[in-house]
């Protein structure tokens, strides 16, 4: 996909749910190999997700490029899922979802970002850390090791 408009927001509705499910198929679908499963993303029934969860689609030139799927908390937003379509990957658009995902906790009061992820997702982890998150604890998860990780956002 050759981009060549700015990328746009929008709130996913139930009518995106197939297009949700294909994104997150091909995020994820990298993984599979290296855990010997299908990561948990790829199980999700997402018109099911989006009675529960906030997705927001990134928009470039009218196709998804991206999503962040998140759940407000009083205390912090939690990041339940970010995916970014495979030959999108690698031009900045992982940092633009977790930008808009700060963006969103500073407007509701939060002060933290939390999600989890899978430590074999070394590129992720360290997009993660590079945006500022720090791993809180591990533990043990179907053969592999689970990473929580966490942002605090310091007031402007």
């Amino acid at each position: 996909m050759v981009e060549t408009a700015q990328p746009r927001w929008r709130q996913a509705t139930a009518s995106d749910a197939p297009a949700i499910t294909a994104l997150v198929r091909a995020a994820y679908a990298r993984w599979v190999p290296l855990i010997g499963r299908e990561p948990m993303p790829m199980r999700v029934d997402y018109a099911e997700a989006l009675t529960r969860h906030r997705i927001d689609l990134l928009v470039v030139d009218d196709g998804l490029v991206g999503l962040i799927e998140t759940l407000q908390h009083p205390d912090h937003l939690w990041i339940e899922n970010i995916a970014v379509e495979p030959q999108c990957q690698g031009r900045g658009h992982g940092r633009m979802l977790l930008a808009h995902a700060e963006q969103r906790a500073r407007e509701a009061g939060c002060g933290e970002l939390r999600l989890l992820t899978n430590a074999a997702f070394a590129s992720n982890v360290a997009l993660y850390e590079r945006t500022g998150f720090h791993v809180g604890r591990s533990e043990p998860f179907m053969g592999g090791t689970t990473l929580y990780l966490s942002k605090r956002l310091v007031e402007a």
